[in-house]
């Protein structure tokens, strides 16, 4: 449960008021992989989440839907004795017993956008009776009201009697002459001319008449309580969630391991110069495309930071930082077991600093490829969609790359002017072939000639300059790492026109 928004003491009223949620205490909610909480008990724990924050009005959505009677009954309660302590709650139901609807203050009816009854609910029943459609005996007022706003009983009907059914239950006898739609309107009617709307356009009156108040929160948390808060708990589901990060760590160890056994030992003879690029290509290459199968885990995130960024619980950038930092832990630890695997089963360039910068260069690769992934998560809601787009733009990133052919030798339009310089994989692969053949001498093709010196080899058959630091290549990384945090920001704070534009962009 996040406490980004929870008051620093809470009421015992307020502590007495969600004892019921007692049950659920220590239990998880669940995942594609655990068995957790039931629907029902979800539904409870989100407005009970809700109801902590202590909002001044909270909105629900069906918050009954899916609950057995009981569970509908004691939620309602709860709200109803909120709702008694000044607070002002809203709930859209649609079907709901009638002890759960004795429980309400207020009624509102809409039917096609149109008000059929604002008021009490206690008077509801008399509206009804006065416009000719009373409530039958015993029966639930709720379903008498949808019975007369609702088309779906007209289909109903009119399936009946096309099969020759005459046993129209008793409760109908009163409507079955009159279609849905003239109900409604003649109920709509009533209403406009009824004492009820007039008291309601008196209440809105006096409303635009009053000052505006600035409603001001009566607790507020600090930024460092919301950045450590949310940190702490996307780090307990990263440990929690064997598919988040654990089962990708085991497929990064896997590959990392085939890859040592491929190019186990490879030397420094003249037939090793070709092997080694294409090793140190395979590792920033297509290693990375692991990172995709982060992406329905980022969207599931995402989606609780867009119920919460809604309910103004904490910003965009409190979301991206705690995401980066929550994830370091893992990306380290992904970095370290498949570097260490592959830099002593490939034997590269000897030497611990080479080994520390090779590991620090695979992070700044898989950290930068994650932010990309994050881009693209927030930019398309779509699991399908997402993980296609993240495939496609990681091919982009390798294209303009020394994987495929040289960059002096790549087209200049598009591909190496910008791509050559925005591809993380190209500055990765170009760091890791000076830290691998900077210092390092080749067999001569012809024996008795000189050695061929690896800065020779990076020149004329890998096209690399050596005119700057392989550290240079690590610093770049850093600023595209930094640069896809705030593209991510970005697409986080202009998501929904995004979207919109989007959409409407389609659609025509």
């Amino acid at each position: 449960m996040c406490t980004c928004m929870l008051p620093v003491i809470m009421a015992p009223t307020t502590m007495e008021l969600h004892d019921g949620g007692a049950i659920m205490e220590k239990s998880r909610l669940g995942n594609w992989h655990s068995r957790g909480i039931s629907k029902g008990e979800k539904r409870r724990l989100s407005i009970g989440i809700e109801i902590l924050t202590q909002p001044h009005i909270l909105l629900l959505d069906e918050p009954t839907s899916g609950l057995d009677s009981a569970a509908a009954f004691f939620v309602i309660s709860s709200l109803t004795s909120i709702a008694h302590n000044g607070r002002i709650v809203l709930c859209s139901i649609h079907q709901l017993s009638s002890e759960v609807f004795n429980l309400f203050d207020d009624l509102v009816l809409l039917a096609a956008g149109e008000t059929v009854y604002f008021g009490e609910r206690t008077n509801a029943i008399k509206f009804f009776a006065d416009a000719g459609f009373p409530c039958p005996t015993r029966k639930n007022p709720p379903e008498h009201f949808l019975r007369c706003v609702s088309p779906e009983f007209d289909n109903v009907l009119s399936l009946m009697r096309s099969k020759n059914v005459n046993d129209t239950p008793s409760s109908w006898n009163s409507l079955v002459n009159m279609t849905t739609e003239e109900t409604k309107w003649n109920l709509i009617n009533s209403f406009k001319n009824s004492m009820h709307s007039a008291n309601v356009r008196e209440k809105i009156r006096e409303i635009k008449l009053r000052k505006e108040a600035v409603i001001e929160r009566a607790y507020d948390t600090s930024t460092l309580k919301q950045l450590c808060t949310l940190t702490h708990r996307s780090f307990l589901n990263m440990t929690r969630d064997i598919g988040y990060y654990w089962l990708r760590i085991l497929f990064y160890i896997l590959v990392s391991v085939c890859a040592g056994f491929l190019y186990l030992n490879v030397g420094t003879s003249n037939n090793a110069i070709l092997p080694r690029s294409k090793c140190d290509g395979f590792i920033y290459g297509f290693m990375t495309f692991l990172c995709i199968g982060g992406m329905p885990f980022f969207l599931e995130e995402l989606k609780v930071f867009e119920g919460e960024r809604f309910g103004r619980r904490y910003g965009e950038a409190i979301y991206v930082l705690s995401s980066f930092i929550s994830s370091l832990p893992f990306v380290v630890a992904i970095s370290l077991t498949s570097g260490t695997i592959l830099y002593h089963m490939v034997n590269f360039h000897p030497g611990f600093s080479h080994y520390c910068y090779f590991c620090i260069n695979l992070f700044c690769s898989i950290s930068v490829t994650e932010g990309s992934m994050l881009v693209v998560a927030a930019l398309v809601s779509n699991q399908l969609l997402a993980i296609v787009t993240a495939a496609g733009v990681s091919v982009l990133m390798l294209m303009p790359s020394n994987v495929a052919r040289r960059i002096t030798d790549i087209p200049k339009f598009f591909w190496r002017y910008p791509m050559s310089y925005i591809s993380y994989i190209a500055w990765s692969i170009e760091g890791q072939y000076k830290n691998d053949f900077v210092g390092l001498e080749f067999e001569p093709l012809i024996p008795g000639d000189r050695k061929i010196k690896g800065e020779v080899i990076l020149k004329e058959i890998l096209g690399i300059q050596t005119d700057y630091s392989k550290w240079w290549d690590v610093g770049v990384l850093v600023l595209l790492l930094i640069s896809y945090r705030v593209l991510f920001y970005l697409a986080l704070k202009h998501r929904d026109r995004a979207s919109s534009i989007l959409r409407t962009t389609m659609s025509e």
